[in-house]
């Protein structure tokens, strides 16, 4: 099982699965995958005292990472093996603050695929469904240089 050789749903799958190891802004910001489907991912995240802002709330660029996060591994699950994609566009919508040391919910899906550009949406609710912030991406897809000069 090597990465290059795996589509991203299923390389996003053997994440979620712990068959790779964490990437280390899981361990910075607490997040794990909940759901890998194709478009489609749910995170769950906890902001811990280690995020705070010097007013003492947690800080928004966590809400951020989060949302960079689903919006990206959401992107990732619709690209072939051997592709990548990096996020030229991250609009956030902060609704409320987010609770220290509470299991947040955060869902990426892609709203559309094209030929270059992956836009998704993502979404930071707590388990009764009251939204805490609400994001926009667009993803370039990165191609291998050979894949790409064809």
């Amino acid at each position: 099982m090597h990465p290059n050789d795996m589509t991203g749903l299923q390389l996003m799958q053997a994440f979620a699965q712990g068959l790779f190891p964490r990437p280390g802004i899981s361990k910075t910001m607490p997040m794990d995958a909940h759901t890998v489907e194709h478009g489609r991912v749910v995170f769950t995240a906890t902001a811990n005292e280690t995020h705070t802002n010097p007013m003492g709330g947690v800080h928004g660029g966590f809400a951020a990472t989060v949302l960079d996060t689903v919006t990206g591994c959401a992107t990732h699950t619709v690209l072939p093996a051997g592709e990548s994609y990096g996020t030229t566009d991250l609009n956030i919508k902060m609704c409320r603050p987010l609770p220290f040391n509470v299991t947040v919910f955060a869902e990426g899906k892609v709203i559309n695929a094209g030929r270059n550009l992956v836009i998704s949406e993502g979404t930071i609710r707590d388990e009764a469904g009251k939204v805490y912030a609400h994001a926009t991406a667009t993803c370039m897809i990165i191609r291998p240089r050979e894949q790409a000069a064809a």
